[in-house]
């Protein structure tokens, strides 16, 4: 696999803050971004790699791998756990190689000799050891309103394309689980597995609060004093209430169903909960004001 200095997609260096990281994606992002170059092949690769630079520097545990391993850093954890268990085996065997200096070999180079390569010397059963390969981490970003329906996405990871079906009613930082979709397995093993973390933002005028959805309804005064009938966008359409007379400002209704899908519930949704918000009316007129002392003075008079 062909190496890409992470650091230098990101016009960083090695010393760079977890912040700096962020932005410098963010930015460089926004500007490759396809929607913003479309038909752009130079520009669709330069948002790939960076799409993967920011997978990998933006998690310190991967970071770390990476500054030390280069482009095998998914396999960091195989490579320990082999070379702890081949420096015992030699060990009992009355070879040490603690301290041995392997220079600038490469890792993936030296552990194929390491497997491969010790069969004079105690390590045969080595050769077959298998290890499941690095479980790689990604964020993802959808908006409320895709959260609100099943529907699929098509992502670029690590060189690859991936589609993904993405259930309604998915939570803000909730993880789903690819099996296969990580790192490679070391002499056979099974491939690692790709955690994909949902990042939700609110394109909406409603709050989620678990599978309940909030939000304030404005009520002219004259409404709320004698009652009548509004409409009210929900996610699947406008709807018509009743609104009771003296309603109070504050007031909640719960509208049962329309609230968020329940994830992996078929046909299961949550309530909409709707606060009332009593709008006073705004510049009266002579005549208005007039009547309102009237019911002033006929409020006083009845108490």
């Amino acid at each position: 696999m062909e190496f890409i200095d992470y650091y230098k997609v990101l016009g960083l260096t090695k010393s760079a803050t977890q912040e700096e990281i962020k932005k410098a994606y963010r930015k460089l992002a926004r500007k490759y971004h396809p929607d913003l170059n479309p038909n752009n092949k130079e520009a669709e690769l330069k948002f790939k790699q960076l799409n993967e630079a920011n997978a990998v520097l933006s998690n310190p545990e991967n970071r770390k791998k990476y500054d030390q391993y280069g482009k095998d850093w998914q396999h960091a954890e195989a490579y320990e756990k082999a070379r702890s268990r081949e420096q015992h085996t030699s060990q009992q065997g009355g070879y040490t190689y603690q301290n041995a200096d392997f220079g600038n070999a490469d890792y993936s180079d030296f552990f194929d000799s390491l497997f491969g390569g010790m069969g004079g010397m105690g390590g045969g059963r080595s050769h077959s050891t298998k290890f499941k390969g690095e479980d790689y981490r990604a964020e993802m970003e959808i908006t409320l309103r895709e959260a609100y329906t099943t529907h699929k996405k098509t992502f670029h990871f690590n060189g690859k394309d991936i589609r993904i079906t993405i259930p309604a009613g998915i939570a803000d930082g909730q993880t789903i689980k690819l099996k296969k979709y990580g790192g490679k397995g070391i002499n056979g093993g099974p491939d690692g597995d790709l955690l994909i973390t949902f990042k939700i933002s609110n394109d909406t005028t409603f709050q989620r609060i678990g599978d309940d959805l909030h939000k304030t309804i404005e009520v002219d005064l004259y409404t709320a004093v004698l009652g009548g009938e509004i409409t009210v966008d929900t996610f699947d359409g406008k709807v018509k209430i009743p609104v009771k007379p003296e309603t109070d400002n504050g007031t909640k209704l719960r509208l049962k169903g329309k609230g968020f899908p329940v994830y992996k519930k078929e046909n299961k949704f949550g309530n909409l909960i709707l606060t009332f918000a009593i709008q006073m009316p705004k510049n009266l007129s002579k005549k208005e004001k007039e009547l309102f002392k009237e019911l002033l003075k006929l409020r006083n008079h009845e108490s």
